[in-house]
């Protein structure tokens, strides 16, 4: 069985790479999506498609309505979300985006560092499986596919 999962939160730091080369590693069958990580590509992408804005909330609205295409898409063909809340960025994103996959009834497993509890304490109570590090969220994935 192979599973699709979307990887939600900050674009700024390499946790992705880490849970995809330790899944590849781990030989686990899953295909992973996620955002634009190229930060640049997705601010931008508004005014690649639709040209020159006139300002810039126009420039945000027209990549923003690009980038949610692109996010409700890929996660409706997810079968699990895994959703990030670093310490370091504000994390608006990631909440918008962990909401939605409960919304769509997406398996969720929320990253977030225990002093973090607090302020995603509902979040947390609404998702599959918490956990405080990307280590146990692969360790998570790995269970799935157990069969002893």
């Amino acid at each position: 069985m192979d599973i699709t999962v979307y990887l939600a939160g900050e674009i700024h730091s390499n946790w992705r790479n880490e849970i995809k080369e330790e899944v590849h590693s781990l030989q686990l069958p899953i295909t992973f999506v996620g955002p634009m990580e190229n930060h640049d590509r997705s601010d931008s992408i508004g005014e690649e498609i639709l040209g020159e804005q006139p300002g810039k909330v126009f420039r945000d609205e027209a990549a923003s309505s690009i980038n949610n295409l692109r996010t409700e898409l890929l996660m409706k063909k997810s079968d699990l979300v895994i959703a990030l809340f670093g310490e370091q960025y504000k994390q608006w994103n990631t909440a918008m985006d962990a909401s939605s996959a409960i919304t769509l009834g997406k398996p969720l497993i929320l990253i977030r560092p225990e002093k973090l509890h607090h302020p995603l304490k509902e979040l947390s109570n609404k998702a599959n499986v918490t956990v405080e590090n990307v280590s146990q969220a692969i360790k998570v994935l790995s269970y799935i596919f157990e069969t002893e």
